[in-house]
């Protein structure tokens, strides 16, 4: 097991994990699991690793399967004890976060859970008889945005509005955190002073906040608007912190684009991602044609996983 990974499990998982999955976990001895993405937690259902590239069935002994009917099938009582752990056993202090699907844990790790949903009003109240976890672990890579980092900025205190177009686990929020955490602080060696950044973090996703403050390193001039809406987001921000920059994840809604448009007009630089596999793909989508017609964007980066997470395909200047 890496280091790295070692670390993360010893402080920030494993105390929060049912006291049996915690020991078959802390047996584990395997190289690959310096790619550990997810760990997946279904009732009455194998225990699953997930990596970058392959899943692992892990017995009640910790070691790893080939046969998913050899893995240790996580109970009931497992996710219930898991999650109290996460909670402190207080759910209602939680209560917004479950309501949106996920905890956030501390060093920015993301847990998603799955049940029964509880609605009030066509709203999503809660969800209770919580019957799967998926512990995420928070991929933050320091120096991630370095290839693309002098394609982005321009001069000594500027940047370019900027779209990186990703599938899904292809890197996308972690080079975005990159990207804000070096414009925030400034590079030296490219005589780059460093910018205000506003970040709406809708999903916690970027951020990885805990408690309102944010797990990954964003920059020193970066303000975090954690669970926010984009759209109000960034009207928000506009408002009350003055950035140079917005940062956000995954636009796509006409309200998204419509707050992207306001933020423009205001003279604030726009960085965000969306879901996609190649520019034609973003074209058809009606919310988006009018950027894209428009050349708002200066910069546009595709993504991959052709040769892991984080491949860049291309970088379009217009």
């Amino acid at each position: 097991m890496s280091n790295k990974v070692n670390k993360v499990l010893n402080q920030n998982i494993l105390p929060v994990l049912a006291p049996r999955l915690r020991r078959i976990i802390s047996n584990l001895v395997d190289a690959k699991l310096a790619n550990l993405v997810e760990i997946r937690l279904r009732a009455n259902k194998p225990l699953v690793l997930e990596l970058t590239e392959e899943e692992l069935f892990i017995d009640k002994s910790g070691l790893t399967r080939k046969d998913m009917r050899q893995a240790y099938q996580v109970s009931q009582s497992d996710i219930t004890d898991t999650l109290n752990l996460m909670t402190a056993s207080s759910l209602y202090t939680v209560e917004e976060e479950l309501k949106a699907g996920y905890l956030t844990l501390p060093g920015g790790h993301r847990v998603g859970l799955v049940g029964q949903v509880i609605r009030e009003h066509n709203q999503i109240k809660r969800i209770k008889y919580i019957s799967g976890l998926n512990i995420r672990l928070c991929q933050e890579i320091i120096g991630a945005a370095d290839e693309v980092i002098r394609q982005i900025i321009t001069g000594a205190d500027d940047v370019y509005n900027t779209l990186i177009i990703s599938p899904p686990r292809c890197g996308k929020t972690t080079l975005l955190r990159d990207l804000t955490r070096q414009i925030s602080n400034g590079i030296s060696k490219l005589n780059f002073k460093g910018l205000k950044v506003g970040v709406v973090d809708e999903r916690s996703e970027i951020g990885g906040a805990y408690q309102g403050v944010a797990q990954n390193r964003l920059g020193m001039r970066t303000d975090l608007l954690d669970r926010a809406p984009k759209a109000e987001g960034m009207m928000l921000l506009i408002r009350s912190m003055s950035p140079d920059l917005i940062v956000t994840d995954e636009i796509g809604s006409r309200e998204d684009v419509k707050a992207v448009w306001e933020a423009l007009n205001a003279g604030v630089r726009v960085i965000t991602t969306i879901h996609g596999d190649n520019l034609a793909d973003i074209r058809s989508r009606l919310n988006l044609k009018e950027l894209l017609r428009e050349d708002v964007f200066k910069r546009i980066i595709i993504l991959s996983g052709r040769s892991g997470p984080g491949t860049i395909e291309k970088i379009i200047k217009r």
